[in-house]
């Protein structure tokens, strides 16, 4: 039987049918227009899944991925980038659009785990997955299972502060992982260094080529990115840790500095430099 995704993103949401040896079959990707709120972006959502139903008509089950987590408690979700949709709902008021049973879980659990299963960390015991997008998003991955944890916030490393005094971030804390290397965070970096308005992959290029204010920013995220990395890594002590951002620039350009955190001298030292490394890139 084909399978039926949907990652439910900040920016866009894109589903996919996938054959019984878990080949793409069918792709559909919208603009999230999160801006236009709650109600829009489950139609959105209906949207997508209305166009897959067609090339997988015996699926009865659907699966989304999106930031953030069901509460224990009430079933709401929690955590959310995407402001508008915490507090609501969303588990029920999708199953009530779409008409069928939908299993959601967060998009960072559900990259690691395809990853530990089948991809950049198969064979991996302990894998820690990445997501750098509109947010930051982090899953733990145990012997081929999601963990996570009672509140259902293992993995998320984008909300612990590396900075006190910097910028606010929605969850009520300031200088979050998240308020530094998400891709609205770098874009804001650029532009108030004097760079023009310009999407995090085009920064990321950018530098690449040899502008300097672009250089300079990229700089100084990847030394974020690497110290808050690092981080996770002496908690952890994964076997392997799996980027995956938009687009291929911006991976490589993460994970040179997540090989430069590995190779920071400290107590350490020695657990990084073990830890795997590997990228996905997802579709842009």
């Amino acid at each position: 039987m084909r399978a039926l995704g949907v990652d439910l993103g900040g920016t866009k949401i894109e589903g996919v049918v996938l054959d019984e040896a878990l080949r793409p079959v069918h792709r559909v990707r919208v603009e999230t227009e999160r801006e236009r709120g709650y109600d829009h972006i489950l139609g959105r959502v209906a949207e997508v899944v209305a166009a897959l139903r067609p090339h997988a008509p015996e699926t009865r089950l659907v699966g989304i991925g999106t930031p953030g987590s069901l509460s224990a408690r009430d079933g709401t979700l929690k955590n959310s980038n995407t402001t508008c949709l915490n507090g609501r709902p969303v588990h029920a008021d999708l199953e009530r659009r779409l008409g069928m049973p939908v299993r959601l879980e967060n998009d960072a659990n559900c990259f690691a785990l395809a990853e530990a299963r089948g991809g950049a960390a198969l064979g991996h015991g302990l894998v820690f997955g990445v997501i750098l997008g509109t947010g930051v998003g982090g899953g733990l991955v145990i012997d081929g299972r999601v963990w996570t944890g009672p509140q259902h916030i293992a993995g998320e490393w984008g909300h612990h502060a590396i900075d006190p005094a910097g910028p606010a971030c929605y969850c009520g804390q300031r200088g979050c992982v998240e308020t530094f290397l998400s891709g609205p965070a770098l874009e804001a970096a650029y532009r108030a260094a004097g760079g023009p308005a310009a999407p995090a992959a085009e920064i990321a290029g950018r530098a690449a080529a040899g502008e300097a204010t672009a250089a300079a920013v990229m700089e100084r995220y990847l030394d974020c990115f690497g110290r808050a990395l690092a981080n996770v890594i002496d908690i952890l002590d994964p076997d392997a840790v799996v980027l995956g951002a938009a687009s291929r620039t911006w991976t490589c350009s993460t994970r040179a500095a997540a090989t430069r955190s590995r190779a920071t001298s400290s107590t350490m030292s020695s657990a990084r430099r073990s830890c795997r490394t590997a990228s996905a890139i997802r579709r842009a």
